[in-house]
């Protein structure tokens, strides 16, 4: 998108005399008024000065780039003033500003990033910007930006307009097992990188929310190919017949125009969605087993911890709705009330489709849609302990999380070798073998598999869960497991060592909420998880509070977000801050991690609800000793991050 484009002549105003910083900014939101830009003007320049609150956009060199996202915008578009005397603009290298472009861009798609990253690249030529300054009309001001993004921009005026697509030259699509950071982060990667590139890009989003910026039927016809940078398995029937190219979201981050460029330079092999050809999609790198193995397994955990989430609060619920009513902390405890029952059986409901939807999840993402059978069926018969002998289930055999692990890649590899075997059945047969083929042959193997590996994985599982409370239950070592699985959760912020500690707690925590008994170690050591997973963000969040020279002016505004973050329990928000300077955060956090968790089992304090934060100190015991558990570990990680991380210079 050219900037010609949307700056328009009576968008411009020369030789404007604004005596302040705030006169300047009503120029030009008036500029933008009178160019029909706006659907709510107030409320469009309420967002301008909320950006500069956040910080000046005085980039330097006596410019300025003030902009907003707003509902208020009626469509993406310029303004622009001169400023011969210059104006206070609050610039960091003190200079008066003589040239300002403001952008108002919609809430839909990234614009405003586009526009700003073309500006910035056009505006580092200081002839550039000196031709700008000394415009007479606007039709001169807008020909000076039209030749530079001419000369700058080669490529676009080079090739014929008839050869021109219309839409994305490049698609993509992001997500990762939680959905909340590192989805959001390679999606501004890459489109940071498109707007350097002068490359048009769409990024679809698979967060926690669902699906944003879905791509069209349209887009992807008329685009060049699609990058996929996931760590959970997205919807890619719809690619069929495109060039696409699959990788791990952690290059969509930190190789964004490698990709692009792939794509671009026609690298990248075409993806047919026919499971004979599937192998054809294009690979950033051929991943190890190991890799495979944890992106089925996040596949996996990132359907069920919603269930598991929602489910554990109404449960705690329950339980504390009991404790007001003074019932009997006994079996019945959560079902002392007519209101406490309905929340504990709500609840319950909830957790029961934990397992099931853990291991159906996993087999889709092996075997795509015909293994969400076989691996929810799977993760049933290991959650009540389905045998030969006891087909309804068997209290002693049930294989819990391990059996539907088992179940969710075991049943989805052999589903795949039925599949392939499938392949060589008469084509009349192809319609009916995804509605009874699959599903019949599926249902019988993991029905006799699962049957004859409960009673074994029962007694594995059994043993996991006892050898981990019997710790739990000594007092000597209650206290350095907690801390150990605290420490977990600062690893890699939600990466595999935090999954493990965070679902053995809940899967632990799942099974004391259905016994009832409010003494079991299971409750210390999710308070320990959870307070384990608070201390990073609020480390992040206080050091750049307190010790903002060691942090740049970026880091620094985007730093006090995480003190929600923290308090809400999102640990991913310190790992941008990880990702920059990971020899001194991860060390950091984990240490506040730890401490914080072994000092919550020293004043045995416990939780039961699996996710929330502060949204859940009702259920939390000794609420007062647990925060100042957390506020000690959140200092002990800021202290040592003072003293790992030397002041940077800007």
């Amino acid at each position: 998108m050219r900037i010609t484009d949307l700056l328009k002549k009576q968008g411009i105003s020369l030789g404007v005399a604004p005596k302040t910083k705030r006169e300047a900014i009503d120029i030009l939101v008036s500029l933008h008024e009178k160019c029909g830009n706006l659907v709510d003007t107030a409320a469009y320049k309420e967002g301008i000065l909320a950006r500069e609150d956040m910080g000046t956009t005085a980039i330097g060199m006596e410019v300025a780039i003030p902009h907003a996202k707003s509902e208020a915008v009626k469509a993406p578009a310029l303004t622009a003033i001169t400023v011969p005397d210059g104006v206070d603009y609050e610039s960091p290298d003190g200079a008066p500003c003589k040239l300002i472009f403001m952008i108002a861009a919609t809430l839909d798609g990234d614009v405003h990033l586009e526009v700003l990253a073309r500006l910035m690249q056009m505006l580092m030529h200081e002839d550039f910007t000196a031709k700008l300054k000394a415009a007479k009309t606007p039709e001169e001001f807008l020909k000076v930006i039209d030749d530079q993004e001419t000369k700058q921009f080669p490529e676009e005026a080079a090739a014929p307009a008839a050869e021109k697509k219309e839409g994305y030259r490049v698609l993509a699509v992001t997500a990762c097992p939680t959905g909340i950071a590192h989805t959001y982060m390679a999606a501004e990667a890459l489109a940071k990188a498109g707007d350097k590139m002068g490359i048009t890009i769409k990024v679809e989003t698979n967060g926690s929310g669902g699906a944003k910026n879905v791509l069209t039927t349209e887009e992807i016809a008329n685009c060049d190919g699609i990058i996929i940078a996931a760590d959970k398995n997205v919807e890619t029937a719809r690619f069929d017949g495109k060039p696409v190219l699959t990788t791990k979201v952690a290059d969509g981050i930190h190789k964004p125009e490698e990709l692009i460029n792939r794509i671009v330079n026609g690298e990248v092999g075409v993806f047919h969605a026919d499971h004979k050809a599937a192998a054809a999609a294009s690979s950033a790198d051929d991943e190890s087993f190991g890799r495979k193995l944890y992106k089925h397994l996040m596949n996996g955990v990132s359907h069920m911890l919603p269930f598991v989430v929602a489910g554990g609060i109404f449960i705690a619920i329950a339980f504390l709705i009991d404790s007001f009513a003074g019932v009997n902390q006994d079996g019945n405890f959560g079902t002392g009330t007519p209101v406490s029952a309905w929340f504990k059986n709500i609840g319950g409901l909830a957790f029961n489709f934990m397992l099931p939807l853990l291991a159906g999840f996993i087999a889709m993402s092996i075997a795509d849609r015909p293994g969400l059978l076989v691996g929810f069926v799977g993760g049933e018969l290991a959650r009540i302990g389905s045998t030969f002998e006891t087909p309804g289930g068997d209290s002693k055999a049930v294989s819990g999380f391990l059996g539907a692990l088992l179940a969710g890649f075991i049943a989805g590899w052999l589903l795949k070798m039925l599949e392939k075997a499938c392949d060589h059945l008469p084509r009349a047969l192809e319609g009916i073998k995804p509605i009874l083929i699959y599903p019949l042959a599926g249902l019988g193997i993991v029905g006799v598999m699962m049957c004859a590996v409960n009673p074994v994985m029962g007694v594995i599982n059994q043993g996991m869960q006892d050898g981990i409370k019997w710790m739990a239950d000594q007092p000597a070592l209650l206290i350095p497991v907690c801390a150990l699985l605290a420490g977990m959760m600062a690893i890699d912020m939600g990466g595999p060592f935090n999954k493990a500690a965070y679902v053995t707690a809940t899967l632990l925590l799942n099974e004391a909420l259905k016994a009832g008994d409010p003494d079991d170690p299971a409750f210390k050591m999710m308070a320990a998880v959870m307070i384990g997973g608070m201390v990073p963000p609020l480390v992040i969040a206080l050091n750049t509070t307190f010790f903002r020279n060691r942090w740049t002016s970026e880091e620094r505004k985007s730093g006090p977000v995480n003190y929600i973050m923290g308090m809400s329990f999102v640990t991913e928000g310190a790992i941008p801050f990880a990702a920059g300077h990971p020899l001194q955060v991860i060390p950091s956090c984990i240490v506040g991690s730890a401490c914080a968790g072994a000092l919550s089992a020293w004043w045995g304090c416990t939780l039961k609800a699996p996710h929330g934060g502060i949204f859940v100190l009702p259920t939390i015991g000794s609420p007062w000793l647990y925060f100042l558990a957390l506020l000690i570990g959140a200092v002990v990680g800021t202290i040592l991050l003072m003293l790992l991380k030397k002041p940077v210079k800007e």
